[in-house]
């Protein structure tokens, strides 16, 4: 996120910190990624850290209300660090534990503080495309994940989406969303327009989930996507958890499912078919869920920044392409 958290006090972040034994001596905002807030921690030895703060009243995919969401998150966190300790893989990059073993902390009432070690590599962004050896690589590193363990206490996800109400409502009522901040009529306006398409692919979409076999379902992560990947030394290492859980093999794959070829090369790693209806399905959840989280921002108290223009931009997008795909 490029813009600072709304009533945030970065000065409760080294505070926090001591919880992990980190005495900060610089703290820097780093304008990256969309959704979660970050910082690049400095020691007073000069060992670097890498701070993730979540905004527990914006989480919709884990939970409708803060409680929830901390509590889910909590459980991510977790399972991301379960799978680095206890089954060493090491394309996971997970949270630390704290002197108390916990991988979040509360801070500010609405926000959590989570810390992970700061890794030197090539970072990318959501809409990169990946050369042909990298998307091999990635998908070898999701073979093996799919192979692995459920650590205890992984989340099993539904494959419905969650927070929906408010979604059903402001299609109903494009007024209702009142005027919260400088995008909220705009939004009224654009779910007005596309509503009838919009409720036609949600709908669409729960009759498809409500069919599907979750005899299948392995450990996911749930947003495999370049800008969620650093590369060391040619190999990718996969962050941001708070996506991970139990769901199926499809949740993973559908960015890869114009390749046959590739999902052929996955199948050999895994030993799973993915199943292209699956695909297609997965695929329509994210645009759906990207729908529910932008409207959520907006149909609360928002300002008027590179945030706020990068949401609205990317839902003005997604509304078009349900249309078009109606």
């Amino acid at each position: 996120m490029r813009d600072l958290p709304m009533g945030f006090d970065e000065r409760w972040i080294p505070d926090a910190l001591t919880a992990w034994d980190i005495d900060t001596a610089t703290l820097t905002h780093a304008p990256v990624g969309f959704g979660d807030h970050h910082w690049r921690i400095t020691d007073t030895s000069g060992w670097g850290w890498f701070a993730t703060v979540a905004d527990l009243e914006h989480k919709t995919f884990l939970g409708a209300d803060p409680e929830t969401v901390l509590t889910r998150l909590e459980g991510a966190m977790d399972t991301a660090a379960r799978l680095r300790e206890d089954q060493g893989l090491d394309f996971v990059v997970a949270p630390l534990r704290s002197a108390d073993g916990s991988t979040v902390r509360p801070i500010g009432g609405r926000y959590a503080l989570s810390v992970l070690p700061w890794v030197e590599g090539e970072s990318g962004g959501f809409g990169d495309t990946l050369p042909a050896e990298r998307r091999d690589r990635v998908l070898l590193a999701l073979a093996e994940l799919h192979r692995s363990a459920r650590p205890r206490g992984i989340r099993e996800l539904p494959v419905g989406l969650e927070g929906t109400d408010l979604l059903f409502s402001a299609v109903a009522d494009p007024g209702g969303l009142g005027d919260q901040g400088p995008f909220s009529t705009r939004v009224g306006g654009l779910l007005a327009e596309h509503g009838d398409a919009l409720m036609e692919r949600l709908t669409g979409f729960e009759r498809g989930a409500a069919g599907v076999d979750r005899s299948r379902s392995v450990v996911t992560h749930g947003e495999p996507h370049p800008g969620n990947l650093l590369w060391c030394d040619g190999r990718p290492r996969l962050v941001d958890w708070d996506t991970v859980g139990v769901a199926a093999p499809e949740r993973d794959l559908w960015p890869f499912a114009d390749d046959p070829e590739a999902l052929d090369r996955y199948t050999e790693g895994s030993g799973l078919v993915p199943d292209r209806d699956l695909l297609d399905l997965y695929r329509l959840r994210w645009d759906l869920r990207d729908v529910v989280e932008f409207v959520d921002l907006f149909a609360g108290p928002h300002g008027h920044g590179p945030d706020t223009e990068r949401a609205y931009r990317g839902l003005v997008e997604v509304l078009a392409r349900l249309e078009d795909e109606d």
